[in-house]
């Protein structure tokens, strides 16, 4: 059985096994994509995000000393988020300078029996964590999430 995963004009997103976690992982032409595609993924790990309206924006800014770190902070933002506002999120968009991104996701509140939410993620780990450029040029960024 394939694992899930979705793909987009500009980038896509898969999960990858990991034990009794799940290993998200964003693919994008720009490392901004790939950002943004684990994000995605991320959300695919609680609902179908194609069931998420993008009716309210959530402004998110990271900082971290490199990429893999800044992923994380990235993940477990869009974690809090979630949790803090309960919410979900379908968009986003992300912009990086230096050592800091800046992003905004747009989302709407849960509805259970609409969005049928299948796992509470608990946060972002440094488990296969990764950022960097395949044979091809892609960016990937990945990790495993606690569920």
């Amino acid at each position: 059985m394939q694992p899930p995963r979705s793909e987009t004009v500009q980038g896509s997103w898969e999960h990858f096994p990991h034990q009794a976690d799940i290993g998200v992982r964003g693919i994008g032409s720009t490392k901004e994509v790939a950002f943004e595609s684990a994000a995605h993924a991320l959300t695919a790990v609680i609902t179908d995000p194609g069931s998420v309206a993008p009716t309210q924006s959530v402004p998110i800014v990271c900082e971290a000393p490199d990429d893999e770190l800044l992923l994380v902070d990235w993940l477990n933002a869009l974690v809090y988020e979630m949790a803090t506002r309960k919410m979900l999120f379908s968009r986003f968009a992300v912009c990086f300078n230096d050592h800091s991104l800046h992003a905004t996701a747009w989302g709407e509140p849960i509805e259970v029996a609409r969005h049928q939410p299948a796992v509470e993620v608990k946060g972002a780990t440094y488990t296969e964590l990764s950022v960097k450029r395949d044979e091809q040029g892609r960016w990937i960024a990945q990790c495993v999430v606690d569920v």
